[in-house]
């Protein structure tokens, strides 16, 4: 038995109440057998499919253009109403496949997933979810619509990125206060909204019977293979290894800047006063590079990325009125990925667009080598080591003479960048995961003011050198500024935990690139349909989260930082 599935076209405007006796129809079939069980399976999925990338489009319609009013309507229509009552609904339709005995091999993970969503599943919690999906929008809006005045010109606070890394003292701590500001100045506004995230996301886990919303979420994310100890001895591997490894990278930039302290805005421009890196002049320029350099990593990867630009699957440039940061998501009715990201002229679009191809080149992979959607769902940390080894994968034809963005030196001078960032990211990752770690178990975060007082104390401990004096309010405004605390809950530490797997990656690259690349692809296929642990061992990598293991990969940034400083100089 079969029924008729809208396109996503079509569901672009229906409401719930048009959409919900499709997935009644799948409720009340009757599964006789494992025949008939894989068909409704496959219908479900069909029904999935097209409702899933009409709302991937609506979310990437209002994250291009969100201050358009039908945009957002449609995009809440999806986010707070259907997609909370499709996730109703389709607890029931787990239970029936649950019920069914139906138990194939190759759905073993999915089925797993399957009764965790089961379990944890509360009709209670729909409402929240609803009202959860609204305050995350009011989060979008808010930083979206953030602009600042900059040499007379009222620009996105991503144009002043530039302007951080410029080689003037005066005009980086100028760019890096505005860019700030309005985050301070929406201090209350934004409190206020994390304040009701916090009070739904705490009662969703206390009407699922868990203790607060960190356990609950471990749950959700699917965690079996670690747990919220493995992450506070993450915690404290970072405070060994790569604190100390940066407290390195910042003496050498205090000795080359020639000052006694580090300011904030010290820590991303070229400390020797080059001026910041200008990779390509144009979108364009941007796009047809990246298409070179992927086929020198791989030609399928580069008919791929070539696909993405040919279909008008990538929204780049900054501009009023976008979101922040950047992002890749799916279509999967279509089988293919979009990207999207606010480029403003820097280096670190090189590495973004590189880090958001990995994720297309994810969904790629898994569009093509497995036949349902609940397959392709892989976990962030898998996901992310598809996104952060494609970096270091692509990293060795990024020269102009290997048909790439740079020029020998600044090659070089990209290279180590790159590499120190990775140093940071640890840094970073640590005290956001930290924080979050607090705020959902410690009653005391329920005030606003304990908030930032607590994130400035963790914010010590993984970075100690830097010189924040007189500057506490925008110390604090950098934690209201990292919208995965706001709309991603503890989807941080997925970063550092594939960072490790990457560079895992990246080490047998150096042994044998070609052999690299084909293990990352095929761990790429396997999508969500193996364990987590069994993901990163086709990729030629392990979980890590002890000092050990994080040590010797240390070493090996700091070698290959140490090689291209020798390079630059001489």
């Amino acid at each position: 038995m079969s029924f008729t599935i809208p396109t996503p076209e079509q569901f672009a405007d229906m409401t719930w109440e048009q959409i919900e006796p499709l997935y009644t129809t799948l409720a009340e079939r009757d599964l006789t057998d494992d025949a008939a069980t894989k068909a409704w399976l496959q219908d479900w999925n069909d029904l999935d499919t097209s409702l899933m990338e009409a709302a991937s489009v609506a979310n990437v319609a209002v994250s291009c253009d969100s201050q358009n009013a039908d945009k957002e309507a449609r995009h809440l229509r999806f986010s707070s109403e259907i997609m909370p009552q499709r996730g109703k609904i389709a607890n029931v339709l787990i239970g029936k496949l649950l019920d069914s005995g139906y138990r194939p091999d190759e759905l073993a993970t999915v089925l797993k997933r399957a009764q965790t969503d089961r379990d944890i599943f509360r009709e209670e919690n729909v409402p929240l979810v609803q009202e959860l999906s609204k305050r995350t929008n009011a989060y979008n809006k808010a930083a979206g619509a953030m602009t600042v005045e900059w040499e007379g010109e009222t620009v996105p606070l991503s144009r002043l990125n530039p302007f951080m890394e410029h080689p003037d003292r005066d005009v980086r701590e100028r760019a890096w206060r505005l860019h700030l500001q309005p985050y301070i100045d929406q201090r209350g506004h934004l409190a206020d909204i994390f304040d009701q995230q916090l009070a739904l996301r705490q009662q969703i886990a206390k009407n699922a019977g868990f203790e607060n919303y960190r356990d609950y979420i471990f749950a959700e994310k699917y965690r079996y293979d670690y747990t919220p100890e493995d992450c506070y001895q993450f915690h404290d591997a970072v405070s060994a290894t790569f604190v100390p490894a940066l407290k390195e990278l910042q003496d050498k930039r205090k000795h080359t800047m020639g000052v006694d302290s580090l300011r904030p805005w010290d820590l991303g421009h070229d400390p020797e006063g080059a001026e910041p890196l200008k990779p390509y002049d144009t979108i364009d320029d941007l796009t047809a590079t990246a298409v070179d350099v992927f086929t020198k990593v791989d030609p399928v990867l580069g008919e791929q990325f070539g696909i993405m630009r040919s279909e008008e699957l990538l929204d780049l440039e900054a501009r009023t009125g976008k979101r922040p940061g950047g992002f890749c998501t799916s279509f999967p009715y279509r089988k293919r990925p979009f990207i999207f990201m606010n480029a403003s002229g820097t280096g670190g679009d090189v590495r973004t667009l590189l880090h958001e191809a990995g994720h297309a080149f994810h969904g790629f992979a898994t569009a093509e080598h497995l036949p349902y959607l609940s397959q392709r769902r892989y976990g962030s940390e898998m996901a992310e080591v598809a996104s952060m080894s494609m970096e270091l994968l692509a990293s060795p034809y990024l020269r102009v003479r290997d048909g790439g963005f740079y020029e020998d030196a600044d090659y070089d001078r990209a290279r180590r960048e790159h590499l120190e960032g990775i140093v940071k990211l640890f840094t970073w990752v640590a005290p956001v995961d930290a924080f979050q770690q607090w705020v959902y178990t410690d009653p005391a975060a329920a005030d606003r003011d304990a908030r930032d007082a607590k994130w400035v104390e963790i914010w010590n401990r993984f970075d100690p050198e830097t010189d924040w004096s007189d500057l506490n309010d925008y110390r604090v405004a950098r934690w209201y500024k990292q919208l995965h605390i706001f709309i991603y809950p503890f989807y941080y530490i997925e970063y550092a935990i594939a960072q490790l797997g990457a560079l895992q990656v990246w080490r047998n690259a150096l042994a044998n690139q070609e052999q690299a690349v084909e293990d990352y692809r095929a761990a790429l296929a396997l999508g969500g349909s193996k364990p987590l642990p069994e993901l990163f061992e086709r990729a030629g990598a392990r979980l890590i989260f002890d000092e050990a293991g994080m040590a010797e990969l240390v070493a090996l940034i700091q070698q290959h930082i140490a090689a291209a400083e020798d390079v630059t100089v001489s």
